[in-house]
């Protein structure tokens, strides 16, 4: 099974008129921005159609600062206005909707129950999910 990096760089070699369109594609975690917090998640009243998300954004307002720190796995992270996995659960909130979104937020809400730092917890993900 290859990794999204390995795919991105053999689609890139293979097709080199593509790394224009995808050179702002970030492949590291981004760092939590200061003073970052969940003001803009969407609220539990807001998921009429998906109301089987309200745990996992429940998990996000927990740790809005952890969950800024880590690059979303499910190809979202390449788009231009997305900053971090937090910015899934945000305004229009397309991670509400999207399993690899919220597959990662449990993981992560689970290892940082477990007292994992930022650092072990980007590890895990990158393992789990493929970077």
């Amino acid at each position: 099974m290859s990794t999204r990096r390995a795919f991105v760089a053999t689609l890139l070699s293979a097709f080199p008129a593509l790394s224009c369109s995808v050179a702002y594609a970030r492949l590291d975690h981004p760092e939590p921005r200061p003073g970052v917090d969940a003001s803009q998640v969407v609220p539990a009243l807001d998921l009429t159609h998906y109301p089987d998300a309200a745990p996992v954004l429940d998990m996000v307002r927990e740790i809005p600062q952890i969950i800024d720190g880590i690059r979303c796995q499910c190809g979202c992270s390449d788009m231009p206005d997305k900053y971090s996995l937090l910015s899934c659960f945000e305004g229009k909130a397309m991670g509400q909707r999207c399993a690899a979104c919220k597959a990662q937020v449990r993981a992560i809400h689970r290892l940082h129950r477990e007292g994992k730092t930022l650092a072990e917890i980007r590890a895990a993900i990158d393992e789990e999910f493929g970077s």
